[in-house]
């Protein structure tokens, strides 16, 4: 007689995983095992995050990470294998450099496998197909189990097992599997074939992984009466790796580092936020061709986690605002009767000592508030900026004015030849604000060009690039006029 609840399967069902003891299988089968009773030493065949003394990591804007993990291991002379895990599941195995601190020279590996084939329900069916697995089956109104032997034929689209001459397709209940194969486990782990000399060990394991990065975000506190602005400068971090970084010394690198792209490993997802407190300056230094950060304090970087630390605070740094209005290159063709054309604000500040700065700024987003009438702080604007090394000038755009407008007109357009043309421009410039403004007319040029004639001085600034300052009073109106040849 057929067991009573197989004969209504009738779905498709993912199967729970099987139950098994740790003692039957040594899934956990702890850091240590006797290995010579006599001298009571012990051979320890696995290292985790629990043997961890201490932990580094330096993290490059390339999506790139530099770990440094060191541990307390106990090992017997010879060879013999250790299983090194909770490692990063980005790992670059190619990158690990392992070495004894306690003992240099002392221990090294001969082999190396990284394992990353994690145990899950699905892995473990699929190392069971075509062997014998239990199906347990629960009716809650006899309230009995029932237990059956059946031959799992396929897991392509959910289970296929054979209970004597039929065939069902999934299971209500539960699977039962006898065992856990040997070559699953449960997080990715490095296996090393070890050749050791010491009995105490403590190592430094360093590897390269992705899945970690960072960036610089900056908040400038903008006050335009005084002309001076404070900023907080934050780094984010970002750890989709694969493993968490427990009370880690963390460094950054900014600057572009070169890589030769390998083949991607397997991805971790998931999105969090966390805040971390502001921390003491950190303190920065000239590394190769890049700036190295080291951030004062030490903090932990969970998996999937997204976190902010503060980078530094300035106060008091003075800047200068400016007026832009830029323009494409209008000369070898007629244009519209009229253009409008939106005048940019910019504010610009030197990172220098001497304006209360003068440190190297990473590459990122600088945004920019300030108050407004009431006192309150209000969103600005936002720029990026490039790596910026100190005493060099930024450059950041606010936004367009609303108070300031220009209108373009073409009043005249002469082909000379084939290659030559002539336009002469007027550009209405008005200021409907209550101070005075100097507006830089920027337009942008191509071939070989020559002003013939300008009611406003002007300056060359590159071979593509000629620049008109214009002041324009308060609730004014200026008129720009230009004639220019171009030769193509």
């Amino acid at each position: 007689m057929k067991p009573f609840f197989l004969t209504a399967l009738v779905s498709i069902c993912l199967p729970v995983v099987a139950q098994i003891t740790r003692e039957d299988v040594g899934l956990d089968e702890n850091k240590t095992r006797l290995n010579d009773p006599l001298a009571g030493t012990y051979d320890q065949s696995t290292s985790t995050q629990n043997d961890q003394t201490d932990v580094a990591i330096t993290i490059y804007n390339s999506n790139l990470a530099l770990v440094k993990d060191q541990r307390s291991i106990r090992l017997s002379p010879g060879e013999q294998t250790l299983t090194f895990a909770d490692v990063a599941q980005q790992i670059k195995p190619e990158t690990v450099l392992m070495r004894s601190i306690s003992d240099p020279g002392s221990l090294r590996i001969l082999e190396q496998n990284y394992e990353y084939d994690l145990l899950s329900p699905q892995k473990l069916l699929e190392k069971f197909v075509g062997k014998d697995v239990d199906l347990i089956n629960f009716d809650s109104t006899t309230r009995m189990s029932a237990r059956v032997n059946a031959h799992l034929l396929s897991t392509n689209n959910g289970p296929v097992y054979r209970v004597g001459d039929e065939i069902y397709l999934g299971h209500p209940g539960t699977v039962v599997l006898p065992e856990v194969p040997e070559n699953l486990i449960a997080k990715p782990s490095l296996v090393w074939l070890l050749d050791n000399e010491s009995m105490e060990q403590k190592i430094e394991v360093s590897y390269l992984t992705g899945g970690v990065s960072w960036k610089a975000d900056y908040v400038l506190n903008l006050d335009e009466e005084q002309n001076i602005f404070d900023i907080d400068a934050w780094v984010t971090l970002n750890n989709h790796s694969g493993t968490s970084y427990e009370n880690a010394v963390l460094k950054i690198v900014a600057g572009d580092v070169n890589q030769v792209q390998p083949d991607r490993m397997p991805e971790s997802d998931g999105r969090m936020l966390a805040m971390a407190r502001r921390s003491a300056a950190p303190k920065q230094e000239s590394f190769g061709e890049y700036h190295l950060y080291s951030i004062p304090r030490r903090t932990t970087i969970k998996e999937n986690q997204s976190k902010q630390v503060n980078l530094f605070n300035h106060i008091g740094i003075e800047f200068t605002k400016r007026y832009e209005l830029r323009s494409q290159n209008y000369y070898a063709r007629r244009l519209p009767e009229k253009m409008k054309t939106p005048v940019t604000a910019l504010i610009e500040f030197k990172n220098e000592e001497e304006n209360q700065l003068g440190i190297p700024l990473p590459m990122g987003i600088m945004r920019i508030y300030q108050q407004d009438s009431s006192g309150a702080v209000q969103f600005s604007g936002e720029d990026r900026i490039q790596h910026t090394p100190r005493d060099e000038t930024v450059s950041l755009r606010m936004g367009n004015s609303f108070d300031l407008t220009a209108e373009r007109i073409q009043t005249d357009y002469r082909q000379i030849s084939n290659r030559v043309h002539e336009s002469e421009f007027q550009i209405t410039l008005k200021n409907h604000k209550e101070e005075d403004v100097t507006i830089d007319v920027i337009e942008g040029v191509g071939g070989d060009w020559n002003i013939l004639s300008s009611n406003h001085s002007y300056t060359k600034k590159d071979a593509f690039t000629v620049q008109f300052p214009v002041d324009v009073k308060a609730d004014g109106e200026v008129v720009l006029e230009y004639t220019i040849r171009v030769t193509y």
